[in-house]
């Protein structure tokens, strides 16, 4: 079986300059960064993005470290309210604005030579209709699919307990009414969130999706409780998780996301690649 390459979220370093950031991922022995874009980490709404952009590009080289970008920052967008606006917002305004987030989104994975960029759908206010919710993120979602594609930019959908899209099966909803190039849109499986909503074993997932995962989180987690915890905590097993990804040869980057732990990432950052190779051993 291949060997697996580790990356781990920025999210999770928040209080770390970038290039720090980057230096003490790389130093740990990681293989990437599942780079999340947010005002203090790469803003890309900042006049200088794509001069910064380049500037991170280099980073990366010297470093050695792969890149798949994350669009999860929680008030990029607005300081008032968390995760807006979404592609399924009631506005159109509001609706115009994450798409050209995620466009930006797609600009700077293109000067990154990202793998991949990972984006979610939101969740869904009380005044959208459920029917509603489903045609926004259609159009949205197509829309952004032929944006990424025309850039070469694989684009991966992952499904987040509480939003719109909450499980694969909700996924697989949406590619099916999309148009798409396969190479280009794709799942980004976050294991931990399987195993929240209770869909089913994140293993099998891993063998279910093998033909269309884009990147793939990991994370500690326990059973319905949507928190991500360092791996050596929850209910969830990793080993087994782990053997799977090897089975399907999967070669994309395989992201630590631990965003609570960023008042100890200079701890954190090593400890989670040293838990993940002792659990591919075990």
């Amino acid at each position: 079986m291949s060997e697996l390459r580790y990356a781990y979220n920025t999210n999770g370093c928040a209080h770390h300059r970038l290039p720090d950031a980057l230096r003490l991922i790389a130093e740990a022995g990681y293989d990437g960064v599942a780079l999340t874009l947010d005002w203090q980490h790469l803003d890309p709404l900042a006049p200088d993005w794509a001069a910064r952009a380049v500037e991170v590009g280099r980073q990366l080289k010297g470093f050695g470290l792969g890149c798949v970008i994350e669009t999860g920052a929680r008030y990029l967008l607005s300081p008032d309210v968390k995760h807006e606006p979404t592609l399924i917002n009631p506005t159109g305004e509001g609706r115009q604005r994450r798409q050209h987030f995620l466009q930006r989104a797609v600009d700077v994975a293109a000067l990154l030579e990202a793998e991949t960029v990972s984006c979610w759908a939101g969740v869904k206010q009380a005044a959208v209709s459920d029917e509603d919710a489903w045609g926004y993120l259609i159009e949205g979602y197509q829309e952004l699919a032929d944006y990424a594609k025309e850039r070469e930019v694989v684009l991966s959908v992952e499904p987040e307990p509480g939003m719109f899209i909450e499980t694969n099966a909700d996924f697989r909803r949406l590619e099916a009414n999309l148009s798409y190039d396969p190479d280009y849109f794709r799942l980004a499986l976050d294991l931990g969130h399987v195993w929240v909503t209770g869909e089913g074993d994140p293993a099998a997932a891993v063998l279910e999706y093998a033909d269309r995962i884009g990147t793939v989180s990991i994370e500690g987690m326990n059973r319905g409780v949507h928190i991500h915890l360092p791996l050596d905590e929850g209910d969830m097993e990793i080993p087994p998780l782990l053997s799977a990804l090897r089975s399907i040869e999967f070669s994309g980057l395989v992201c630590v996301e631990l965003s609570r732990e960023s008042h100890r990432a200079h701890t954190a950052i090593p400890q989670a690649l040293q838990l993940l190779r002792r659990f591919a051993s075990s």
